[in-house]
C-alpha cells in the first residue's frame, strides 16, 4: 500500500475507485464499505483509494468537541494495509479545506486529484461546508465527470449495529471484550516506557510506565486488564503477556492517572522502548487498599486470574 500525505504530489490516477471518511477504529461496520471498494477496484481493473483526514475534522470545525480517537493515524495505516487497500491518502484537514462548498469538494478535490471511475460511500455520507453535500449531488454529476457512485444502503450498514460511538462507550464502561468484538480486533494502546517511582519492584511487581504516543487516544476505564504486549527493540518485536493497571493508585495517594504494565517472565530494562499493548480482558476495578501488603496480595490474585485467562484462550 502506498501512503500519500501531500495531495499536490499524488500519482496520476486514471482508473481509481475511491471512498472517503475518517474511519476511526476501522471497525467491523467500516468493512462493508472497504469490501465494496476493493470489489469495485477489481471490477474496473483499477486501484482502490481511501481518502482520510488528519486531524479529525470535528477538532477543526468544532474545537473541544472532537471525540477521543480509537486509532492513531499510524494504527489506521497498519489496518488499511492489512485490509489490502492500494492507496491511502491522508489529507491535512484545516479551516480552508472545511470552507470548500459541496460543489467545490466534488469538482476541485475529488475529480481534480483522483479522476475516479467509481466513488463508494455510505448512505449517510456528507461532505463540503456545513455538510451540505450528499449522495444525490454526487449522483447528479456522474455523467459530466464520468464516474459511477455506489451507495452502501442503510440496511447493510445498520445491520452491523456498529459505530465508533458504541465502541467508545464500551471502553469507557470497562467492556473491553464488547469493544474488541465490535472492532474485530483487540483495542490497542501504544507508547514509550518512561521512568516512574519504581514502587512496583519493591513489592515484587515491577511495572513499565507507559506514556501514550497519541495524546488524543481514548484511554479506557480505570482498572486492571489482561494484556498482550509487543516490545519493539530495534528490528526485533518481542511478544509478552501481562497485566495492566489504568488508574490513580489510591493506595499510595496517587494524584495523576498512570498506565502501568507488569509483564510476566521478563526481567530487563524497557526504558525508552516502544510498546504496543493489546487489551484482552477486564479483570477488576481499581481499589484503595489498606496498605502495600494488602495490595501485593491482590496483585498475586490478579496475576493468577490473568494467567488462567491466557491459559484458557490458548486451548
Amino acid at each position: 500500500m502506498q501512503v500519500h500525505y501531500d495531495i499536490d504530489k499524488l500519482p496520476l490516477f486514471t482508473n481509481s475507485v475511491i471512498t472517503i471518511g475518517t474511519f476511526d477504529g476501522i471497525h467491523s461496520g467500516h468493512h462493508a464499505i472497504l469490501d465494496q471498494l476493493i470489489q469495485e477496484g477489481h471490477k474496473h481493473e483499477g486501484e482502490s483509494v481511501v481518502i482520510t483526514f488528519h486531524p479529525h475534522p470535528r477538532k477543526v470545525i468544532r474545537a473541544g468537541e472532537a471525540p477521543s480517537l480509537l486509532t492513531s493515524i499510524d494504527e489506521r495505516i497498519a489496518l488499511f494495509q492489512k485490509k489490502g487497500i492500494d492507496h491511502l491518502v491522508i489529507v491535512p484537514f484545516d479551516l480552508t479545506f472545511a470552507e470548500l462548498s459541496a460543489e467545490e469538494y466534488i469538482d476541485s478535490f475529488l475529480v481534480h486529484y483522483f479522476h475516479p471511475k467509481a466513488i463508494v460511500i455510505g448512505f449517510d455520507h456528507r461532505y463540503g461546508k456545513n455538510r451540505a453535500g450528499d449522495y444525490a449531488l454526487l449522483k447528479s454529476k456522474e455523467s459530466s465527470h464520468g464516474y459511477e457512485v455506489i451507495e452502501i444502503p442503510e440496511f447493510i450498514l445498520n445491520n452491523s449495529k456498529i459505530s465508533s460511538t458504541h465502541i467508545r462507550e464500551a471502553l469507557l464502561a470497562s467492556n473491553v471484550e464488547t469493544a474488541n468484538s465490535l472492532l474485530g480486533y483487540a483495542y490497542q494502546l501504544e507508547g514509550i516506557v518512561i521512568r516512574g517511582d519504581q514502587l512496583g519492584r519493591t513489592i515484587g511487581f515491577p511495572t513499565a510506565n507507559l506514556a501514550i504516543t497519541e495524546t488524543e487516544k481514548l484511554i479506557p476505564a480505570t482498572g486492571v486488564y489482561a494484556v498482550t504486549v509487543f516490545i519493539k527493540k530495534g528490528n526485533q518485536t518481542i511478544e509478552k503477556t501481562g497485566m495492566m493497571n489504568i488508574g490513580y493508585r489510591p493506595t499510595v495517594s496517587g494524584k495523576e492517572r498512570r498506565i502501568e504494565i507488569h509483564l510476566f517472565n521478563l526481567n530487563q530494562d524497557l526504558y525508552g522502548l516502544s510498546l504496543c499493548v493489546e487489551l484482552k480482558a477486564f479483570i477488576r476495578n481499581e481499589i484503595k487498599f489498606s496498605g502495600l501488603e494488602e495490595l501485593t496480595a491482590q496483585l498475586e490474585k490478579d496475576k493468577n486470574t490473568v494467567l488462567s485467562f491466557f491459559e484458557t484462550q490458548s486451548k
